[in-house]
């Protein structure tokens, strides 16, 4: 069976996508930063589809837990799948860059930027050497990492997470070029109804309205069926696409 590592995978798109591809027989390697959340989400998983799902708690941005994540997956016998979708806003209600602290923005950039290549560089031996997507060259692992169109329009207030968003997209675009043999996605997966959003615009009267996370899930199993070109795209055009 294949196997995904999925960071920020307790609540949210991060969820909805581990239950997507349980469904599908992967096996996972879930990771969060609150266990009994965790435990919860991975047990549910386990239970509902039959495969293998090993949670580990932990802090992205520690190399050690980095470690671990590859180590689990290899032990389940491949990594073909990284999924980084563990994110910091960098202040919570998010402010604007007059009010935002160095500290904020060190966060934002240690989540979404320096802790996704870290696990990218701990797992490449591994995705190079993946026959998930086929035993043609251009078919080895795959990297998906969740963007935001704040990395790409300038949002009042959202200046500190979107920066940290567009440097991760650029990472993505340059991992491309230099691993060929990989897909290396980066996905814009819209507005969404998660308790990220809620955190970073509390109480928004049009929180409701948003669609929930499991809505653009189809848009990744997409990404993994078709496997396009590596680049970026935006979920709701793969939606409409399809």
């Amino acid at each position: 069976m294949p196997v995904a590592i999925i960071t920020g995978a307790s609540k949210g798109l991060g969820r909805a996508l581990a239950g997507s591809l349980a469904q599908r027989g992967w096996d996972l390697v879930l990771d969060a930063r609150t266990e009994s959340v965790l435990t919860e989400t991975a047990e549910q998983v386990r239970r509902r589809f039959g495969t293998r799902v090993v949670a580990l708690p932990g802090d992205v941005t520690r190399a050690g837990h980095r470690r671990d994540l590859v180590a689990a997956a290899k032990e389940l016998g491949s990594l073909d799948l990284l999924v980084s979708n563990a994110s910091a806003l960098g202040a919570e209600p998010l402010v604007p860059l007059a009010e935002l602290t160095l500290d904020g923005l060190r966060e934002a950039l240690e989540t979404n930027v320096v802790a996704a290549l870290g696990l990218v560089q701990e797992a490449l031996p591994s995705l190079r050497t993946s026959t998930a997507g086929g035993t043609e060259p251009d078919t080895a692992g795959a990297v998906i990492a969740v963007s935001s169109d704040a990395a790409r329009e300038a949002y009042a207030t959202w200046g500190g997470y979107g920066s940290s968003k567009a440097a991760l997209d650029l990472l993505t675009r340059v991992l491309a070029v230099e691993e060929p043999g990989l897909r290396v996605w980066a996905v814009d997966p819209g507005d969404m109804r998660t308790d990220l959003y809620e955190a970073a615009v509390p109480g928004d009267g049009d929180a409701g309205a948003r669609p929930e996370p499991e809505s653009v899930v189809p848009a990744f199993l997409r990404l993994l069926d078709e496997r396009p070109a590596s680049g970026r795209y935006e979920a709701a055009a793969l939606l409409a696409a399809r």
